[in-house]
């Protein structure tokens, strides 16, 4: 027998039907849901008939992650420290830059700044540990200086996560889904950090080559359910894991769009949900900005379209527009501010 998913139709709509829950304890409702089957089957359905273990995930509350609640949407500021990322690559690699600005983000509203030290753009080559540490750590640990918000390291490796805790980072943010190091998984189960597992076909180097999928939104879907047990199964507390569905990384425009449309079904797995789409070329591409500096309306689009589904936290190189928006997005769905 095929298995059956439950996609729950997010509203936001101050006007709510007596049976609606909110969505993972948040700031959307649903009493609705798509029931998919990988056979193609799909059909609405009244909240009565989501199965009780799967109702019970998509409406429990998240908890707290490295001192960030869920009540209201979360901003991840990008901070790359390298000469190549695709979109500001070379701006902030210089140590005096980059704390600039890590604390212009911190004070545009972000709730947390993500640190990377190697680009994972499309082509990219890797970067020895050795130097990933150095472009990182000292940024790290000269945010943690001046301010108290907290700070994610963009890592694939063990070597630099844990040069990037003891400087000062709360949280491991992997997108490779803790599959490239597998010294990564159990050294933050020790630790007892939070983390967050995206999904990824293929790497840098090869994603955009020619990715495929049965269905793009199921297999995603199930990649990050696989994930969530085995890191479980190493100890890291369920409570404590973030799943991305990593827009734009082994996906073409058509993956990337039919995943965006359908991001409430992540809720299903129990775990807050990141989304990270900032910038990217397909958003170029159908807003016809070529230049990713130009793109910052596309992704607030994209931000948006996202917490209107309920995604808990949402990375963006452009903080302080997309807070504002938030903020009027927010004013505009409720009628007050």
């Amino acid at each position: 027998m095929s298995r059956v998913y439950y996609r729950p139709i997010a509203q936001s709509d101050a006007c709510r039907p007596a049976d609606a829950r909110p969505l993972a304890g948040g700031w959307t409702w649903f009493n609705r849901a798509e029931r998919l089957t990988r056979d193609g089957g799909s059909d609405l359905v009244d909240i009565a008939d989501i199965p009780g273990d799967i109702l019970t995930r998509l409406t429990a509350p998240r908890p707290p992650i490295a001192r960030l609640g869920f009540d209201a949407p979360r901003l991840m500021g990008i901070l790359n420290v390298t000469p190549d990322s695709f979109s500001d690559g070379g701006q902030f690699n210089a140590p005096e830059a980059a704390l600039a600005q890590a604390h212009a983000m911190a004070a545009a509203g972000a709730d947390m700044i993500d640190v990377g030290g190697e680009s994972t753009r499309p082509g990219a080559q890797p970067v020895p540990a050795e130097e990933e540490i150095a472009r990182t750590a000292p940024v790290i640990a000269a945010i943690r200086a001046g301010a108290q918000t907290p700070i994610s390291i963009d890592t694939r490796k063990a070597a630099v996560a844990q040069a990037a805790i003891g400087a000062g980072a709360n949280l491991v943010n992997d997108v490779s889904g803790f599959t490239y190091d597998q010294a990564l998984a159990p050294w933050c189960a020790d630790a007892g950090l939070p983390v967050c597992v995206m999904h990824a076909q293929g790497d840098p180097q090869t994603m955009q080559e020619n990715p495929v999928y049965d269905h793009v939104t199921l297999d995603v879907y199930d990649f990050l359910s696989d994930r969530i047990n085995a890191l479980v199964s190493q100890g890291i507390d369920p409570a404590q894991i973030i799943v991305d569905p990593g827009i734009g990384f082994g996906k073409t425009q058509a993956h990337n769009l039919t995943l965006l449309s359908q991001l409430s079904l992540f809720h299903g797995l129990g775990c807050a949900v990141l989304l990270g789409a900032s910038r990217k070329k397909f958003i170029g591409t159908i807003g016809a900005a070529p230049d990713p500096a130009a793109r910052m309306p596309g992704s607030v689009a994209v931000a948006l379209a996202g917490i209107a589904q309920g995604v808990q936290i949402v990375r963006v190189h452009d903080v302080a527009a997309t807070r504002s928006a938030i903020a009027v997005w927010r004013a505009a769905t409720a009628g007050r501010v």
